[in-house]
Formats: structure tokens, sequence, C-alpha cells
């Protein structure tokens, strides 16, 4: 009785994290939605709903503790609330930095703007959700194989971040009315970059569940 009573507490965790995910995703979406279509009251919408997060990853970390001080969970049940405890951060974070786009968005309002670079920040905004969505739902499989798949798209990210970086200095060499604008691309896909790093760290908690091993997954040489 008592174990199925614990079952449920780890179900009921499970599905909390993963609805904090959708969460974060859906923030992450917005966010990108409202930096390339200067959208202000999107933006606003995302810093508002930044709290709701803050209090979902606060309530889980709460769950996770009273599991462990009142269950003492052992082996692959101790991993689980582990798992969610450490990859909820990472999922705090991404709503984090889909605000911080958030704010570019709003502080570009009337800016001088290169519509080519937003094209290229809006793909590679697709990409960061692409990875993170990829990597919950290997999370909801358990399935360790998709999970470390999913890590490598990390190096395309990395490879975006390169590609705007480069574009973006290059453009306001020719365009230096659009440096206000050219500072907050540098900084959006800086944090879209960052976005596809916490996505490879939940990747990573994803093998930890399965196997107990910490593994180093993504490429930081890429970030150079």
């Amino acid at each position: 009785m008592l174990r199925t009573q614990f079952e449920d507490q780890l179900i009921k965790l499970h599905n909390q994290f993963y609805s904090m995910g959708t969460q974060v995703s859906s923030q992450l979406n917005k966010a990108v939605r409202a930096f390339v279509s200067h959208d202000k009251d999107l933006a606003k919408e995302v810093i508002d709903d930044d709290e709701a997060i803050n209090e979902l990853e606060i309530k889980l970390e709460k769950k996770s503790f009273e599991i462990i001080a009142l269950q003492q969970p052992v082996s692959t049940d101790l991993r689980t609330v582990i798992t969610v405890l450490k990859a909820s951060s990472d999922l705090e974070r991404i709503g984090d930095h889909a605000v911080s786009i958030s704010k570019s968005a709003i502080r570009m309002k009337g800016e001088e703007r290169l519509p080519e670079i937003e094209r290229e920040i809006s793909i590679m905004g697709e990409e960061a959700k692409k990875m993170l969505d990829a990597a919950l739902n290997a999370y909801i499989q358990s399935d360790e194989a998709r999970a470390r798949e999913v890590a490598t798209w990390d190096g395309q990210i990395n490879k975006l971040f390169k590609e705007i970086r480069s574009h973006a200095i290059a453009a306001l060499k020719e365009n230096p009315e659009a440096i206000v604008a050219g500072n907050d691309y540098l900084h959006v896909c800086t944090f879209l970059e960052r976005i596809g790093d916490y996505s490879a760290n939940l990747c990573e908690w994803i093998v930890y569940l399965k196997t107990g091993k910490i593994a180093e997954l993504s490429s930081t040489d890429d970030n150079e």
C-alpha cells in the first residue's frame, strides 16, 4: 500500500515536471515570436507569465525534498527525484532566458532593424524549441538513446550562433544606425545558445536517470 502511494507521488512529480517543461517551451516560442514580429504585448505576456514558472520550480523542489525526507528513496527512485530536482532548475533558467529575449523585444521598439538577421534568429529560435521539446519527450519516454541523440543537436545551435553573430557584426559595419538593434541581436542569439546548453543538460539528466552516471553530452568547445 505504501509502495503504491510512493509510486503515485513519483508519477505526479514526473507529470508536474513535464507540465513545467511544456509551459517553458511555450514561453520560448512566444518570446522569439515577439522579438521577430516586434510584438510588445506578446513580449509583456512572457514577462508576466514568468512568475508562474518560478512557482512551479519551487513547488517541484519542495515536493522533491519532501519525498527524500519522508520516503528515503534509494537507487532508481532516488535518481528519479534528483533528476526532477536538477532538471527543473535547468527549465527555470530557460524560462529566464525567454524573459530576457522578451525584454529585448520591448527595448527595440522603434529602433532601426536588420530583417535578414531577424530571419536567422527566427530559425535559431525554432531549432532551440525543437531541441527542448525533443529533450522533454525523451524524458517522458525515459529514452536514453534519444536523449544522447538530442544532445548532439546543440552543435547545430552553436553553429547558428556563430553565423548570426558574424552576420550581425558585418551588417552593423555597413549600417551603424542599427547599433542598438545589433546589440540586442547579439544578446538574443547568446540567450538562444544558452537555451541549447540547458536542453543538453536535460538530456544528461535523462542519461543519469537511466544509468546512474553523469555524462558530459554537449561539446563545450563549440561555444567558443
